[in-house]
């Protein structure tokens, strides 16, 4: 079999979500109508937390920054699958796959660390109430994110110079709707183990310091004597808790199907669930388990309508 160096290699194919040439119009329109849903969603929620001064405060800050990451991190995949479900192709270039893979990687991780930030927003706010303002102060939160948006831009562009690395076949297939990691490297002629390392590494400290966050937060709640403050308090942690599981959820069904079961169909519907619905249902989760941001959304909008 003919091999190409990654240096020669202009192309590859993405097998896409379906072959039948009649459920593509149908997709096109449905994908369509949901990532303009969910940039809408995101951008709404970025206006009302900047417009409205009540809501500067860091967990808001938080929120509109994670908006802002989910937009390019559906901005990432989707458009291009669009074009390629309109045009009834396949190909998508070396340069747009890496380019791809290097801004999935960076948003996602960058989700990773500020789903992170905002557990850890809440652990002080829940166990530390006194010193709150003073801990969380406006600094700190920009810092924060400053610093996530560097260790990610270093990150991402490390696994990218490893990936360049790799050796590809002639006319390489990948068996998905956009170029993942975990798939470019099981097409790879090369030792990925590194990869799979960095991917982990990636997601277990993030992971482990959620955990933390929320072991904390939980047991000061059973301290609490007080049934109203318990309930305040679990409802506050009520909207986090559902992004942070649906967003972990459908990550590792993406991650086993498609590193552990090899199966592309079940990879491709969890990949979708994982690009598409997470970042959708994002914006309703907030607004509808929270009033400051139903309260500035509903003010937005009619403040917008009144124009």
């Amino acid at each position: 079999m003919e091999v190409e160096n990654h240096t020669i290699l202009s192309q590859f194919f993405l097998l896409g979500i379906s072959e039948d040439p009649e459920l593509l119009p149908v997709l096109f329109g449905q994908f369509l109508s949901m990532y303009l849903v969910t940039v809408l969603g995101k951008l709404l929620i970025i206006l009302a937390v900047s417009s409205n001064s009540h809501l500067h405060i860091p967990i808001y800050f938080f929120l509109s920054n994670l908006s802002l990451i989910d937009i390019g991190f559906t901005s990432t995949i989707i458009p291009k699958m669009l074009v390629n479900i309109h045009a009834n192709s396949k190909e998508i270039s070396y340069l747009e796959c890496l380019t791809q893979v290097y801004f999935f990687m960076m948003f996602v991780g960058m989700e990773n660390m500020l789903l992170t930030i905002m557990a850890y927003d809440q652990f002080v706010a829940i166990c530390c109430p006194l010193k709150y303002t003073v801990i969380m102060n406006s600094q700190l939160c920009v810092l924060l994110v400053l610093m996530s948006w560097i260790i990610m831009f270093w990150f991402s562009l490390i696994l990218i110079l490893l990936v360049k690395q790799l050796t590809f076949t002639t006319g390489t297939e990948i068996p998905h709707f956009f170029c993942e990691v975990a798939l470019l490297l099981k097409v790879a002629w090369s030792d990925a183990l590194i990869g799979y390392v960095s991917t982990a590494l990636l997601v277990v400290f993030p992971v482990a310091g959620i955990l933390y966050s929320y072991s904390k937060i939980v047991s000061s709640l059973m301290k609490m004597s007080s049934s109203v403050r318990k309930y305040k308090s679990f409802s506050t942690c009520g909207s986090q808790l559902c992004v942070v599981s649906l967003f972990y959820g459908t990550g590792l069904r993406v991650y086993l199907s498609s590193a552990v079961v090899h199966s592309p169909q079940r990879s491709t519907i969890a990949s979708v669930l994982y690009t598409m619905i997470t970042p959708l249902l994002n914006p309703f989760i907030y607004s509808l388990r929270n009033k400051d941001v139903n309260g500035a959304l509903g003010r937005l909008l009619r403040t917008t309508s009144c124009h």
